[in-house]
């Protein structure tokens, strides 16, 4: 047998994971930009709505046909060409902004194709990894990138919001710059990314989706997801939006974002030891159920109560996830498992933009307390049927889960 090379001396992984971190990096340096440059160009809180709807919808319009992509090209050049493209946007985006002829309409298209960049780099990602990492080291290697990605994404927003502070373009152009870095640490690795494909095999997407839509455990918990995406992206929108209005700075907005960030951390840490001390029906509504805290809000509409409602409600987003996602596993067969998880994948990311678009309009044409209320409600009425639902009610024990028993 093959003695396994420690992770911290496997070449291409510290590749691999060197030029991830510092792409997400810049992008979360960026993705708390573009909210800001908006407010500054338009002083719109509508518009400021667009732009993230238009930021999030690549993930709706793109997941599909990039993951198919992923698996009918070469992923290594795939993913090398959407670096290019992402980083020639940014870079165009950053010289407009420096040289004071920025505009509404360019935020809302170089948001879009950073984001669809990172989508179609992503679904040749997954790939990559497993390419150069052996299986027994996967879940070590996985477990490894996503505490660093975690602690890259705690320190991007507040340092973005002060770059901003700095020069308006210089946060676009640190992002420009990360997807270079990443670029030279895809041509270094030497592992090829994908295995010898067999001519002619097919794997339709519609089977996987079929199979996921049969399941009525899966069917629903996918609607609720959907449901707190609405106020799980727009929440945080609507944050920066009544923070720029009260005056705070950008890194102080920066640092709202991050408080968020650091409670994802937490949850994500802490979600092992509530799955052992409740029962799973309880850990699979509780995000559901805990966006009943935007009530405080309601009642005193602060910006640093909305932060903290937003920090309490994403403390229990890995606890809810990972148990759906588990049952998930469970549930799917192997052989349907990637197309019926891209399938849910994309449904779940549906109401993604449709969050920061509530969140701008809400705020431009109402007041404060009737956006969260409308941004919060449909997770309550999502809480509310999925208690009732005989999909939850009636599931079965992780232990018995089992595609045979799906139905």
């Amino acid at each position: 047998m093959t003695e396994l090379v420690p992770l911290r001396r496997n070449r291409d992984f510290l590749l691999y994971q060197s030029g991830g971190l510092l792409s997400t990096f810049g992008s979360g340096i960026s993705q708390i930009a573009y909210p800001l440059l908006t407010l500054t160009l338009t002083h719109s809180a509508a518009k400021t709505g667009y732009v993230g709807a238009v930021e999030f919808a690549p993930l709706v319009l793109l997941s599909v046909p990039a993951g198919v992509a992923a698996d009918r090209f070469d992923r290594r050049l795939l993913m090398i060409a959407s670096d290019v493209v992402g980083s020639t946007a940014l870079g165009l985006l950053a010289a407009a902004v420096l040289m004071g002829n920025a505009e509404f309409w360019m935020v809302a298209l170089v948001a879009f194709v950073d984001m669809s960049a990172a989508v179609v780099y992503r679904s040749g990602s997954s790939g990559a990894m497993k390419a150069v990492v052996p299986q027994p080291q996967l879940a070590d290697a996985s477990s490894v990138t996503m505490a660093r990605m975690s602690t890259v994404r705690l320190v991007s927003p507040p340092l973005g919001g002060a770059l901003f502070g700095l020069a308006r373009g210089l946060p676009f152009l640190v992002d420009c710059v990360s997807y270079l870095f990443s670029t030279a640490s895809l041509l270094l690795m030497r592992t090829p990314f994908q295995e010898e494909r067999v001519p002619g095999t097919r794997t339709p997407f519609r089977e996987g989706l079929a199979y996921f839509w049969s399941i009525p455990f899966l069917r629903t918990t996918v609607g609720m997801i959907a449901a707190s995406n609405v106020v799980a992206v727009g929440a945080p929108i609507a944050v920066i939006i009544l923070a720029h209005r009260e005056g705070l700075s950008s890194a102080a907005i920066g640092g709202f974002i991050a408080i968020q960030g650091v409670m994802l951390l937490v949850g994500s840490a802490v979600s092992p030891l509530l799955r052992r001390l409740f029962p799973m029906r309880l850990i699979l509504l509780s995000e559901f159920w805990m966006a009943l805290v935007y009530i405080a809000f309601v009642i005193y509409p602060n910006v640093w109560v909305l932060a903290a409602c937003t920090a309490l409600h994403a403390f229990w987003f890995p606890n809810t996830d990972s148990a759906i996602q588990a049952y998930s596993y469970a549930l799917i067969p192997d052989r349907l498992l990637g197309r019926a998880m891209a399938a849910s994948n994309t449904l779940r990311a549906g109401s993604a933009p449709l969050g920061p678009l509530l969140a701008g309009l809400l705020l431009a044409h109402t007041t404060p307390q009737i956006a969260i209320a409308v941004l919060a409600a449909p997770v309550v009425v999502a809480a509310a049927l999925g208690t009732a639902s005989s999909a939850l009610r009636d599931l079965p024990s992780l232990a018995e889960a089992s595609p045979a028993g799906a139905g």
